[in-house]
């Protein structure tokens, strides 16, 4: 499959705009004259043309059964198969320039890349669209089930019917969780801010740039500092409308849902974004408020993959999953990913709130110290003691600190709850967790106490903000390290039972069962699979020399004298409820509890017809002589 043709020259543009213009201004300023200047930068637009041209002549991508293939390079080729197991996320992403001429990228986020493994720019958005379902698709498995619904369908339907018809019968019907308000945008812009501004102008009164020095003003200490505080003002107006600015257009038409086991998300005013998150690879879910937040009843959730995701920016391997809503829809948004219970959170040691007053009063005397030093070096009637009026504040920030610390156990799930002035409550299915880290600090071993992290496969475990139980007593902080060791190998071996149990045949009803085989499989190797399950027989009952069924009504195949390789799964069909393995030689009993007896009847029915044959031929014998 090939690129749109319109991406040449989009392509072309792109490479050549920047070169073009600074030649332009090189050449211009160096009086060669205007004419050898568009000149050159007609030649540098011409030159990216033909190359974009070969560019989209030699890149190539094809979806395979297993790997999604992407052929590339004009002067160095380079070939990569992306097997789908890998991908974490498809996003689609559209600028205001892409969405005028009819373009969209796709990004495909790999686990554990620290960048998109792969790139395909620029695709048409039907095209777009299409890749980012038929990837997901078959990453889910749905090739396989749709490969043996053909199968099955061969002889009594005409296969370009059942192409017709697969993706409208295996289409996961999408279902809207949440969808941003007008209200809800304007209030994540009116709580956001962008700190990004104050950084630059520290760094340029530092000293280190000095740039600032000859605006300064030669005036008294007072109208110095009400200019610095109206100046300070100002700048946190300034970062306020910039973060309101990117927040509303990041979070524009914010639009979350489900369809199947994966999530669908689209946002973005300038530059739309359109992905997915499937939940089997959830790593973590991270609800998220602020004191602003938590007074108006409002917080976030953001879900964290193993990877990076594109368009993120900074926040690799987080997608926001509700840039913002009330704290009670964010909880029940997150128990439809993973249903988690109510917690009730375990706060640290009381004594542990004299370390964080210690910390703060350390970090109070230090500014006080620095501000010292600028009144000495600067200006002596600078009231370089106000600083030390945060020492007032030091015991509640302390006990907040300590308020909002904590951990719970739950059922198959562990939630910390770490900050104030940026809390996360952060939840890990057992499961996930890679690592259970034991650590303590030089500070932590002097007031007995030990923090708890656990360590999953996601991104927080290379930011550090992975889940983590702080400063609980260290008779504590084991026990629950213990706790999460043994939780996580329960859970690892609960669910690997799970996978391996999931194509167990139950018996619930016999000939309702051999009815849906008949009618989703076309009847195709019924007698030879599950050998007409409880066609007459009762469910209850075994009849003839047919296996001992169990109390759970699970008839489970003795696969010792099999020569099969059991590493590599078996083929299945897949009727949407469970499903049949198409190997029965595989077993010398059946998959059904009363398939023995269906068999032996079976035989039996044979060997009558066989009589009847033999019965046939006599009377035949008879009438010749």
């Amino acid at each position: 499959m090939k690129l749109a043709p319109q991406s040449v020259p989009y392509r072309a543009l792109q490479k050549a705009a920047g070169t073009a213009v600074a030649l332009f201004v090189i050449v211009n300023s160096g009086g060669f004259g205007l004419p050898i200047a568009v000149g050159g930068g007609a030649a540098i637009l011409l030159a990216a043309f033909a190359y974009e041209v070969a560019y989209y002549r030699r890149f190539e991508y094809e979806l395979t059964e297993d790997t999604l293939d992407i052929s590339s390079g004009v002067i160095s080729r380079r070939e990569r198969e992306i097997p789908y197991r890998r991908i974490q996320n498809v996003d689609v992403s559209r600028g205001v320039v892409q969405r005028a001429i009819g373009v969209a990228a796709v990004d495909l986020e790999t686990a554990g890349g620290s960048s998109t493994e792969g790139s395909i720019r620029f695709v048409t958005p039907d095209e777009a669209t299409r890749l980012q379902r038929e990837v997901q698709r078959r990453k889910s498995g749905a090739g396989r089930r749709d490969e043996g619904d053909e199968a099955a369908a061969t002889g009594t339907a005409d296969r370009d019917a059942v192409e017709g018809g697969r993706d409208d019968a295996f289409a996961p019907k999408e279902e809207v969780l949440f969808a941003i308000s007008p209200s809800e945008l304007a209030l994540v812009g009116a709580l956001s801010f962008d700190g990004r501004l104050i950084g630059l102008l520290a760094f340029l009164s530092s000293g280190s740039f000095p740039v600032l020095s000859g605006f300064l003003p030669e005036t008294s200490a007072a109208a110095l500092t009400a200019t610095a505080i109206v100046g300070v003002a100002v700048l946190f107006i300034a970062s306020w409308l910039i973060g309101a600015g990117v927040a509303f257009s990041n979070y524009y038409g914010f639009r979350l849902s489900r369809a199947g086991d994966e999530l669908r998300y689209e946002r973005g005013l300038f530059r739309r974004y359109s992905g997915s998150i499937p939940t089997e690879k959830v790593q973590t879910l991270r609800i998220t408020d602020n004191p602003a937040k938590r007074a108006l009843g409002y917080a976030s959730l953001s879900i964290e993959t193993a990877g990076y995701a594109p368009g993120q920016g900074g926040d690799s391997g987080n997608q926001s999953a509700v840039p913002i809503a009330a704290t009670d829809r964010v909880y029940r948004l997150a128990h439809e990913i993973e249903s988690f219970g109510s917690p009730e959170f375990s706060r640290p040691p009381k004594r542990i709130r004299w370390r964080y007053a210690v910390r703060y009063a350390l970090i109070v005397g230090l500014l006080t110290g620095i501000a010292y030093g600028v009144n000495w070096y600067v200006s002596p009637s600078l009231p370089w003691y106000g600083v030390a009026a945060l020492l007032l504040a030091v015991p509640p920030a302390a006990h907040l600190k300590w308020k909002h610390r904590g951990y719970w156990i739950g059922e198959d799930h562990l939630l910390t709850r770490n900050g104030f002035w940026s809390r996360t409550v952060a939840v890990v299915p057992y499961y996930r967790i890679q690592n259970v880290i034991d650590s303590r600090t030089v500070f932590q071993r002097r007031w007995g106490v030990a923090t708890i992290v656990a360590d999953t496969a996601g991104t927080g475990s290379l930011t550090g903000s992975d889940a983590a139980a702080v400063d609980f007593e260290i008779d504590e902080a084991e026990a629950l390290r213990e706790t999460l060791t043994e939780r996580l190998a329960i859970a690892v071996a609960e669910r690997r039972q799970s996978e391996s149990d999931s194509f167990e045949w139950l018996d619930d009803d016999g000939s309702e069962r051999a009815a849906e085989i008949d009618e989703t499989v076309g009847e195709v190797g019924a007698d030879e699979t599950v050998g007409e399950v409880g066609a007459d027989a009762e469910p209850d009952e075994p009849t003839g020399d047919g296996p001992e069924i169990p109390d759970d009504g699970v008839v489970r195949p003795d696969f010792s004298p099999s020569d099969r390789d059991y590493s590599e799964p078996a083929e299945r069909i897949d009727t949407g409820e469970y499903a049949v393995d198409q190997n029965p030689s595989d077993a010398d009993v059946a998959h059904g509890p009363n398939a023995g007896g269906d068999r032996d009847r079976s035989g039996a029915e044979s060997e009558r017809e066989g009589g009847n044959d033999d019965n046939d031929e006599s009377d035949d014998a008879d009438s010749r002589d």
